[in-house]
């Protein structure tokens, strides 16, 4: 669970100390309700309180119990009886395990959401500050790879962007979803306990209730959870790709900031890697890897199984984990990344013009002439330039099937014209 790619506030939300406090706290605050119910005495469910609320539940100890009980919450609660004293036993009234672990799974995972929507804000500032600085810096757009049109690097930062509100806005509802109170007994039928006591719960612990638990909490919220997270997981890869992608040495139009001191190779002293962005592909993998457990997850034997279980205690704490590091690993890459406009320039200028071709095409096509013959008469000279044979436009200019006037020709070679609805694109971004 604890790795190198971890921080210590998410580390904290999965710990045995926050897991028993949590449990404590459900059934204190369980206790407190059935007293209000005349279920428990009052004296009993504030003692509870009094003896146990600052206590420093021992996870050793309680570890030694389970490995006579064989069961974590009983080995918790015979635990508490050490600490509080004989109004222990007024705990757990009617209540089942899975109203206490389903209830804490869903307190850590709504904190953790907190902590990844932080993360996503974070990553949000510093790609708005980046798209705006190099709002109108020309670059060449690509698709699968290869010169496509020139576009703006402000442009293509602006559109992942937009890709991280839709991320937050991911988060905050898998948030919304996954933070549900159980406290229904047994089989989910409230036999033992007042529904009262659920909604009490459920209101002190930040939570809304189940509408419907059969003894758990039903899987498909969780499944849509670590959705959730996969998603955004692969839209930090995709960016990830793109840094990977402009640092190669035959690229170079941005890289990740290279600190004093850093070393890139033990072998070869020149070496400056996109070892971040590499990471976060990595990261992006592990959290991935959480969905289909969770999807597998739904189905549960009848009222409850705990096939679940061993899945989630797994899953919970590294998926949470590794995206909130690699959101803030993300963002970190993305306030200090070196970008190299002049570079940008150099490659949109390699290829002599060729990315004006569709506004020659379309020329063409507007002056009367087929589709088909235009084509062919753009691409005839494209050709010429992919082969090294010389300059697009001269090319064009000495062509008789294009019938495109020379002063016009020169027109259609502009940066400028495919920059004019960057500020369209920004509103609708930014606002």
């Amino acid at each position: 669970m604890i790795s190198r790619y971890s921080r210590p506030e998410a580390v904290a939300i999965w710990s045995s100390e926050t897991k028993y406090k949590i449990w404590f706290e459900i059934e204190a605050h369980a206790a407190t309700k059935m007293a209000e119910l005349g279920v428990i005495p009052t004296e009993a469910a504030e003692a509870i309180w009094a003896k146990g609320e600052n206590a420093a539940w021992d996870s050793d100890r309680i570890d030694e119990i389970e490995r006579t009980t064989k069961h974590d919450v009983i080995a918790f609660l015979t635990h508490v009886s050490e600490t509080v004293g004989e109004e222990a036993r007024f705990l757990h009234q009617g209540m089942t395990s899975s109203d206490v672990l389903d209830t804490c799974f869903a307190v850590q995972l709504a904190r953790a959401s907190d902590l990844l929507i932080a993360g996503v804000d974070r990553v949000l500032t510093a790609l708005e500050a980046r798209a705006k600085e190099h709002k109108y810096t020309p670059t060449v757009g690509r698709s699968h790879g290869i010169h496509a049109e020139p576009v703006t690097f402000g442009l293509k930062l602006a559109g992942y962007h937009a890709e991280f509100q839709r991320a937050k806005r991911r988060l905050m509802t898998a948030k919304e979803e996954i933070a549900t109170c159980a406290i229904s007994g047994a089989v989910g039928t409230f036999a033992n306990v007042d529904p009262a006591v659920e909604e009490y719960v459920a209101g002190k612990m930040g939570l809304q209730v189940e509408t419907v638990s059969t003894q758990v909490i039903p899987r498909d919220r969780h499944a849509a959870f670590f959705a959730a997270l996969g998603v955004v997981a692969s839209s930090i890869e995709r960016l990830a790709v793109e840094i990977r992608h402009l640092q190669r040495t035959e690229v170079l139009e941005a890289e990740e900031f290279f600190d004093k001191g850093q070393k890139g190779s033990s072998a070869m002293p020149h070496k400056r890697n996109p070892i971040l962005t590499e990471n976060l592909t990595g990261l992006a993998r592990l959290v991935r890897s959480s969905v289909v457990p969770a999807m597998e997850n739904v189905a549960l034997w009848h009222e409850r199984d705990i096939s679940h279980s061993s899945v989630e205690r797994g899953i919970g704490p590294d998926a949470t984990i590794h995206l909130d590091f690699a959101l803030n690993r993300l963002a970190g890459v993305m306030e200090r990344l070196l970008v190299y406009p002049e570079n940008m320039q150099k490659n949109l200028d390699k290829l002599g013009g060729l990315v004006h071709s569709q506004r020659v095409l379309l020329a063409l096509t507007q002056l009367g002439q087929s589709r088909e013959d235009s084509y062919e008469a753009v691409q005839r000279n494209a050709m010429k330039v992919w082969r090294g044979e010389g300059n697009f436009l001269d090319f064009l200019k000495e062509d008789p099937a294009v019938i495109v006037p020379d002063a016009e020709l020169e027109a259609l070679f502009d940066l400028g014209y495919h920059t004019k609805h960057v500020d369209t694109v920004f509103r609708r971004v930014f606002g």
